[in-house]
């Protein structure tokens, strides 16, 4: 696997515009993606157990789910979550139109790691993903390339870490 150099300025702050935006979707967190029209997106943090700290190699599996199905498959995710059995935190984008998205009839759900070179922890949550129904081929994604702009909307391909 091709070890990348992560740029360490960027994680303080990427790591604190996520939390800049969990806590402006608050309001949100008990509400169902689908209903949801003047906020981005909605955040399930865990509750029980400990995590990792992310690096800067932090990353997340996206699950694309059509629009129609991302309530239920939120809510299965979120409860996951809380429960400490996938990583620290996960979000769900919300019917706010989105100009990256690739599909407009989709949604994502992203499912955070600590790092993406810790294979063992990415592999225990897409597992665990299994196990809740997430059956489909799905990509991971390194934070970094998120930070830097890289989506497949704008002509990146090859993004991918791990797609399984």
């Amino acid at each position: 696997m091709k070890r990348e150099k992560p740029d360490r300025k960027s994680v303080p702050r990427h790591e604190a515009i996520k939390k800049r935006q969990r806590g402006l979707a608050l309001p949100y967190a008990n509400c169902k993606p689908s209903e949801v029209t003047d906020f981005p997106w909605i955040y399930a943090r865990r509750k029980t157990g400990s995590y990792p700290p992310a690096t800067p190699q932090g990353g997340k599996w996206l699950i694309f789910v059509p629009f129609a199905q991302v309530d239920g498959v939120w809510a299965t995710i979120k409860t996951a979550t809380e429960e400490g059995k996938l990583g620290e935190g996960a979000k769900v984008a919300t019917a706010k139109q989105n100009p990256r998205a690739k599909d407009a009839s989709a949604k994502v759900i992203c499912v955070y790691t600590y790092d993406w070179t810790d294979e063992d922890d990415v592999r225990r949550i897409r597992q665990e993903l299994r196990a809740l129904g997430i059956t489909q081929k799905i990509p991971y994604k390194a934070d970094q390339d998120t930070f830097d702009g890289k989506y497949q909307v704008t002509g990146h391909t090859r993004i991918s870490k791990y797609y399984e």
